[in-house]
């Protein structure tokens, strides 16, 4: 058994499981998400900006004393989509890796297509392996999505430049959104997902299984929960017109109106109407293509991945 952490950095959260890996599968030791919001105005200015670099440091920081408390062995810290696009990456590398010394763990901007095989290894590791094969898994992030197929390995993969952060700051900043900011929106979303579908054949897909905090949020909302809660969300398999239903609703919302809701995390009330929008739309595009009537959401996800791809089989 080998102790190791996991840290996943996004365009909108930054996030910590440490975990026991022990023959491919995992014991949770803790679990910490903090909204950081890494990619703020990435996708006008190509840069992290000072605040959002401030921000995200200083927590990496927190996680990587917390990992020596909790007697952490290794540690793999992985990037994403904010960070393969910004201009000054390095200093965020830097931060980073100053952060980890402890561990010599130097932060991984890691490509869409590794990005995807690890939200895949991380969703069948989860509630998603009971689910009909080959699945979908759908990891909708803050700047990018993953669309990924496969039984017990990944088949086809694709990351594509569309997220709840970056499409926000790009189409819906009315509050409520406009009918002609939703339809501006729709328009580069059904590019994104055609794509994906080049590579990813949608038709293929047997069950649909959809990852990270836009689609737990939404989940959340479907349920009626008052307060978010993990556990009812993990696995639930939900009708698609259950989820449509949920995503019209959080769409429309008013900023105030989604921030009363006891599930809703402060630092996604922005952002979750438009993860609402591009959620509906590829459950509708799949429903459509594969006949696939339900939906499943997985809280085991690309930070899962992460943390197996890390254990003792690792190499490096």
């Amino acid at each position: 058994m080998t102790r190791v952490g996991a840290v996943d950095c996004g365009t909108n959260s930054i996030r910590l499981l440490v975990a026991d890996v022990d023959d491919g599968s995992l014991t949770d030791v803790l679990r910490r998400m903090e909204i950081v919001r890494l990619g703020k105005g990435i996708d006008i200015t190509g840069r992290i900006a000072p605040e959002s670099m401030e921000r995200t440091l200083r927590v990496a920081g927190e996680y990587a004393r917390q990992c020596e408390e909790l007697g952490v062995e290794r540690v793999r810290f992985v990037a994403t989509s904010a960070s393969r696009d910004a201009a000054n990456a390095a200093e965020f590398t830097r931060g980073v890796s100053d952060a980890f010394q402890h561990f010599g763990t130097v932060p991984e901007v890691i490509s869409g297509s590794e990005e995807a095989q690890l939200s895949f290894r991380g969703a069948i590791s989860g509630a998603g392996s009971a689910a009909q094969s080959p699945h979908l898994v759908v990891d909708l992030g803050g700047g990018s999505t993953e669309f990924v197929l496969g039984g017990t390995e990944v088949e086809a993969a694709r990351s594509v430049d569309m997220g709840c952060v970056r499409f926000t700051e790009r189409h819906l900043r009315t509050d409520p959104p406009t009918d002609a900011e939703i339809a501006g929106a729709l328009h580069d979303i059904h590019a994104a997902i055609d794509q994906a579908a080049v590579e990813v054949p949608l038709a293929r897909a047997s069950s649909l299984i959809g990852l990270a905090g836009s689609v737990t949020t939404i989940t959340a909302n479907a349920l009626g929960l008052t307060t978010y809660d993990a556990e009812r969300i993990d696995g639930a398999e939900l009708p698609v017109d259950q989820v449509r239903r949920s995503c019209d609703s959080l769409l429309h919302a008013t900023r105030a109106e989604r921030a009363a809701l006891g599930f809703m995390h402060p630092g996604r009330v922005d952002v979750i109407g438009t993860g609402a929008l591009i959620w509906r739309t590829i459950v509708e595009r799949v429903h459509d293509a594969a006949g696939v009537d339900t939906v499943i959401t997985s809280e085991h996800d690309i930070l899962d991945g992460i943390a197996l791809s890390a254990g003792p089989s690792r190499v490096g």
